[in-house]
């Protein structure tokens, strides 16, 4: 099976420590040791944040402070890559067919962010369709898809199993409100639904559940294509 893992910066370096890094590579190899094709994308995360937070204050416009985001997402691929060792390509992919290139020759190809104005969940949702994989799987820092921020709405009710179309109408509802945290972007959502992809949001702070979830089991919102 040829599976595609985007793992948010939040969840995968929360701060920089080599631990959590070090626990989601011994997943990938897991999953790499089964025999499946593996792609990773990696987020920015609070160190993101953070530098775009400062540089927006200096004066920075967004499409500077969307390549300074990438710049980081990159370094925590680096990160990852050194974990991973000779299993990985050894930088940083900065293009789709560069990546499916990397799958072919079985190396674990991993992304940071591309170009500006595209988040990692939709680097890695195009890197899904372009390599035409099995599974998509978004390591988030929430459960699930829920009917609204679960982190703001006590009401919020998580959804097991959604369609692409489904999950388009509930993300564009949680992005319009300002502040609210979508566990997918509605780009990556778009291009989800074009594609015809399963894929699985869940808890990514537990590098496991990214393993569990190529296995088939998972307490995530599983997304399933539509019939054509």
């Amino acid at each position: 099976m040829k599976v595609i893992v985007s793992i948010g910066g939040s969840v995968l370096v929360p701060t920089v420590e080599a631990d959590r890094v070090a626990e989601y590579a011994g997943v990938i190899e897991s999953v790499d040791d089964a025999g499946h094709e593996v792609g990773i994308v990696v987020g920015g995360g609070p160190t993101a944040r953070e530098y775009i937070g400062t540089a927006r204050e200096l004066g920075a416009n967004e499409i500077e402070l969307d390549q300074l985001g990438i710049a980081v997402t990159r370094l925590n691929a680096r990160l990852l890559i050194a974990a991973l060792d000779d299993r990985a390509a050894p930088t940083p992919l900065e293009a789709h067919d560069r990546a499916r290139e990397a799958i072919r020759r079985g190396d674990i190809p991993v992304m940071g962010g591309t170009a500006a104005g595209h988040t990692t969940d939709a680097v890695a949702t195009a890197l899904a369709e372009y390599t035409d994989a099995d599974l998509l799987v978004y390591a988030t820092s929430i459960d699930g898809v829920y009917s609204a921020d679960p982190k703001t709405d006590s009401e919020a009710t998580k959804f097991d199993r959604l369609s692409p179309a489904e999950l388009v109408d509930v993300v564009g509802e949680i992005e319009i409100k300002a502040g609210s945290n979508a566990p997918v972007d509605l780009l990556a959502t778009k291009l989800l639904q074009r594609s015809g992809l399963r894929a699985i949001v869940l808890d990514g702070t537990e590098p496991e559940n990214v393993a569990g979830a190529v296995d088939g089991d998972h307490d995530g919102t599983e997304v399933v294509p539509e019939e054509r």
